[in-house]
């Protein structure tokens, strides 16, 4: 009894057989199918090699929402040369909450030479290069945040020639509240109303503020970033110059595979204008960075595909070709059918034209005289 429920449970099921065999005597292998499977099999490796790449590569997601962080402080990255002697500059960040940061607090003067080397000054040109494919390309801000690199070191090494210039390196922390950095003439000073530069002692002749700015960045320093401001370089044309960037900061969460930092992006705007009195240009000659900081965040996470996701691509790439193959072989086993029949009516036609052409008299007299005799014997 249990034989037979088994073997009726299992007829039972090959009549459920969705999918039945095809028997081998029924199966014929050609040589233009061959080319095909080949041709299918060859499109398959060659798609399933290139979803390999494409699963292997990432992509940055950004993500926006408002800022709540504002009691913590903001740091800035600072490595500037100046065309002056040291004691002649003086840097300090004075922000709208009226606090002045001096550089005392973390910023040094490095008496250098203001002239590049020749590898400096082949450094700083590829810098400035690809400041301006950042400029026009702005995907390559994902790559340089996928592929963290140290950064060529852009402090400047001891020569024999007297120092003529004045490196100015460090960071600061500062409110997170717009503010202003800057490097003018004389030693910053505390005031009760604000704060003030001791630039009396300084001639007018020595007022140069020729300056390149080698590392400008806000928050946790990554190397390998660039950023806006790396590698400027601005000579001045006149003794009383002012330089003014006007810059806006927005705050950005970096994750990536190699990386998780709490740093901040920011754009620019710059300007230059030559001190004169007289002409109604008034104002102070330096170098002045005006920042603001944007209320939005961003979020930048870089994404991977996940690997089931990658093999229902696979499965999609293999079944889909097996599908157009399969329905190839149809449509030409269906487009054989129908011109071999379509050809052999065409003959057929042709044929018993001919024959009813060739007979047809005969048919016809023969089928007159056996009309005629029967209407005889009726007579």
């Amino acid at each position: 009894m249990r034989r037979l429920n088994r073997k009726k449970a299992l007829n039972l099921v090959k009549e459920l057989d969705a999918f039945p065999k095809v028997p081998e005597s029924y199966v014929e292998t050609t040589a233009s199918g061959g080319t095909v499977s080949l041709l299918a099999f060859s499109a398959m490796a060659l798609l399933a090699f290139m979803e390999f790449f494409v699963y292997r590569d990432t992509w940055m997601k950004y993500e926006y929402e408002v800022d709540k962080d504002f009691s913590s402080k903001l740091r800035i990255n600072i490595d500037i040369t100046v065309a002056m002697r040291c004691q002649y500059v003086g840097a300090d960040v004075l922000d709208l909450a009226e606090t002045m940061v001096t550089a005392s607090d973390g910023l040094e003067y490095e008496p250098v030479v203001f002239e590049l080397s020749p590898q400096q000054r082949l450094w700083q040109r590829m810098l400035l290069l690809i400041q301006n494919r950042m400029r026009e390309e702005h995907s390559l801000q994902d790559v340089l945040f996928k592929n963290v690199l140290k950064g060529a070191s852009t402090a400047l090494p001891p020569r024999s020639q007297p120092p003529n210039g004045c490196r100015i390196h460090g960071h600061l922390y500062v409110n997170k509240v717009a503010g202003n950095f800057h490097i003018t003439v004389g030693k910053a000073i505390p005031h009760p109303r604000g704060h003030a530069h001791l630039a009396a002692l300084v001639s007018h002749e020595t007022y140069n503020f020729s300056h390149r700015i080698d590392h400008l960045s806000f928050g946790e320093e990554i190397p390998g970033i660039i950023n806006p401001l790396d590698g400027t370089e601005k000579i001045c044309s006149d003794h009383n110059q002012m330089f003014q960037y006007f810059i806006t900061i927005v705050p950005t969460k970096l994750k990536t595979y190699k990386i998780s930092a709490d740093t901040h992006q920011y754009s620019v705007t710059e300007r230059e204008r030559v001190i004169n009195h007289a002409a109604g240009s008034h104002g102070v000659s330096g170098i002045f960075m005006k920042y603001d900081i944007s209320s939005l965040m961003v979020t930048v996470t870089e994404q991977h595909m996940p690997l089931w996701q990658f093999l229902i691509r696979l499965c999609g790439i293999v079944g889909g070709i097996f599908s157009t193959t399969v329905l190839f072989s149809l449509v030409r086993f269906c487009f054989l059918g129908m011109v071999h029949g379509l050809v052999g009516f065409l003959v057929d036609v042709v044929c018993c034209r001919f024959k009813l052409g060739v007979y047809r008299p005969k048919e016809v007299s023969l089928i007159s005289e056996t009309v005629d005799r029967h209407a005889e014997g009726l007579f």
